[in-house]
């Protein structure tokens, strides 16, 4: 049974959640071979940025209730922390891959779905999507797979605390309001809008976008004083970069840079 498809074309690596007739579900076999595909990426230099995006009308719609939630509910505790590591460690491999994910959404995006979405980079989403943190609704918390710790940051404390409390569905129009969507895109057009900045991230100065993700990672739990020390160290590293020099040589010449990564 496929579940996952992947796509390299351009610099651009497209991962299609691929089991529409149950909206795109996670299991426990997707869970690990998501997580060792993004910690890949590494070592991967044909790709520079990525789009990750559901099959059909839907994003995803979490933990498969008979081929996760069924089976976990036999695990002793040792298994259960187990299972739970291992998904946290998906989020940690997004967030650590150099690359910026790009995410297209649409129709459901529920439980760990709305984890993928949170833990990319940029999202789009359409107005008849429907976001929820489902966990409380299967008497789990909140704190599931760095939500507590993400979610916030990104629609703020008081906001968070209500979707991960109540397991109610945010629409598309408010996720876009409270800051979850960067922008809201006709369902026709979502997939198209996360490709095309995808692939203008990927053909930019990639090196440079892999520290500023990275940066964006490591401050968040800086004092002011220490973040911009660190970045003073990282922007002079860029500045050693063959990038660098191509921009400014373009620059003086009233052309286009060629940004190679280097």
């Amino acid at each position: 049974m496929t579940v996952a498809r992947y796509e390299i074309e351009d610099r651009v690596a497209t991962v299609t959640l691929d089991r529409p007739e149950r909206k795109n579900p996670l299991t426990f076999e997707l869970y690990a071979e998501l997580r060792d595909w993004f910690r890949s990426l590494h070592a991967r230099d044909d790709i520079k940025s990525v789009v990750l995006a559901g099959a059909g009308e839907n994003f995803c719609s979490g933990g498969d209730v008979r081929d996760i939630i069924g089976p976990l509910t036999e695990r002793n505790a040792s298994e259960q922390h187990a299972f739970t590591q291992m998904t946290g460690d998906l989020v940690k491999a997004m967030r650590a891959a150099p690359q910026p994910i790009v995410a297209a959404i649409d129709g459901v995006c529920v439980g760990a779905g709305a984890i993928l979405a949170m833990a990319s980079d940029i999202r789009y989403g359409t107005a008849r999507s429907k976001v929820a943190f489902l966990f409380v609704r299967v008497g789990l918390a909140g704190c599931d797979m760095g939500a507590c710790a993400m979610l916030p940051r990104i629609i703020g404390l008081g906001r968070a605390s209500e979707l991960l409390y109540t397991g109610r569905v945010m629409p598309g129009a408010q996720a876009y309001e409270w800051g979850f969507y960067n922008d809201l895109c006709e369902p026709a057009d979502v997939f198209e809008r996360a490709h095309a900045l995808a692939h203008s991230l990927a053909h930019g100065p990639t090196f440079a976008h892999a520290m500023t993700k990275k940066m964006l990672h490591d401050e968040w739990a800086m004092p002011l004083d220490a973040a911009i020390d660190a970045e003073a160290a990282a922007q002079a590293i860029c500045m050693g970069t063959n990038d660098f020099r191509r921009a400014y040589d373009a620059f003086v010449a009233r052309t286009e840079p060629r940004f190679e990564g280097n």
